[in-house]
């Protein structure tokens, strides 16, 4: 059974091989489908700043993908990824990375199990994620809220 997700990157180290954090997230884009993924929509990149002790800028950006995987599935793909780009999750939360891929939302509404709630329980405060998402896939709905990401990116801006 193929499902969608909406999946967010996020970039703000280089990666040797490949480039400045935009050509990072172009990259890891090539990778989604590589693994599998077919790709539905693909927003523009946007540039934030980082979220705790990192000073240096993100690149962000959201795409819409199809895939029969489920999302403990998805995220053990999407995580194989990161390491690939060089990702390590050891250490400080919120620091520099190379390829960071969530799991925003996905279409069966709301999954949790151990290390993985979907919905992403901190899209709907950060308009790095919504903005992107709402280019792509503005009248998905949050199942929580039951507002559309348009509303939501609106709302965070």
């Amino acid at each position: 059974m193929s499902h969608s997700y909406v999946l967010g990157l996020g970039s703000n180290m280089r990666v040797p091989g490949i480039g400045g954090p935009r050509a990072v997230i172009a990259a890891a884009l090539v990778a989604l489908e590589q693994e599998g993924l077919s790709l539905a929509a693909v927003s523009r990149i946007i540039d934030s700043a980082a979220i705790g002790p990192s000073q240096r800028r993100f690149a962000n950006a959201a795409a819409v993908v199809a895939t029969n995987l489920a999302p403990p599935e998805l995220l053990s793909r999407l995580q194989q990824i990161e390491r690939a780009f060089g990702r390590n999750r050891r250490g400080q939360r919120w620091r520099a990375r190379p390829l960071d891929l969530d799991i925003v939302a996905w279409d069966g509404g709301i999954w949790i199990s151990p290390g993985l709630v979907v919905p992403h329980p901190h899209f709907r405060e950060r308009s790095f994620v919504l903005a992107p998402a709402a280019q792509i896939a503005p009248a998905w709905r949050d199942p929580l809220s039951g507002l559309t990401l348009r509303q939501l990116a609106a709302r965070a801006a």
